[in-house]
């Protein structure tokens, strides 16, 4: 092997795992290109994250920002775009957040025949609905992602699957 060919097999393996890496994130809304973010979130001092009222936009080494259903979720408030100085967000890009979120049911208390509602109070598009006291389904046409229902449920049972289109570039 040639140092060319040495040094050309590592890059290709950084490519790869930034790629596997990505599909893991997720990305504030208001984004259009999410190249955008590895290409110039660099350059910034992470204004989004500070501006976030919720505190659920996080700063990874790359610079990229993510968000973290730890604690909170997102009110859409539009103050991580109105900060952003590189148009990596923009107000006008506005959308939901680019995830699935679903129920486990083998986790989930409430489809195990205990009373729990603790995902569908702070749901504030009322997109948890429940079938009788018990099997708490989420409406996809009125769910944005928020992932306020995620920090509040007990068991861990609400899972979030990144939506990434295909011809998104990473």
């Amino acid at each position: 092997m040639q140092r060319r060919e040495f040094f050309s097999s590592f890059s290709s393996l950084l490519e790869k795992n930034k790629e596997e890496a990505s599909k893991g994130v997720v990305y504030p809304p208001y984004n259009e290109d999410i190249s955008l973010f590895t290409d110039e979130c660099k350059n910034c001092d992470a204004k989004c994250a500070s501006a976030c009222e919720e505190n659920i936009i996080f700063i990874a080494k790359d610079a990229t920002p993510y968000l973290l259903f730890n604690t909170s979720g997102c009110t859409f408030c539009d103050a991580c775009a109105e900060v952003c100085e590189f148009d990596v967000l923009k107000v006008e890009n506005r959308h939901y957040i680019q995830a699935d979120i679903s129920i486990s049911q083998s986790a989930c208390l409430a489809w195990n025949d205990t009373m729990c509602f603790s995902c569908k109070e702070p749901c504030l598009d009322n997109a948890i609905i429940f079938d009788g006291l018990f099997k708490p389904i989420i409406d996809k046409d009125k769910c944005t992602s928020c992932g306020f229902c995620i920090s509040r449920c007990p068991t861990n049972a609400i899972e979030l699957t990144i939506i990434r289109k295909k011809n998104e570039h990473i």
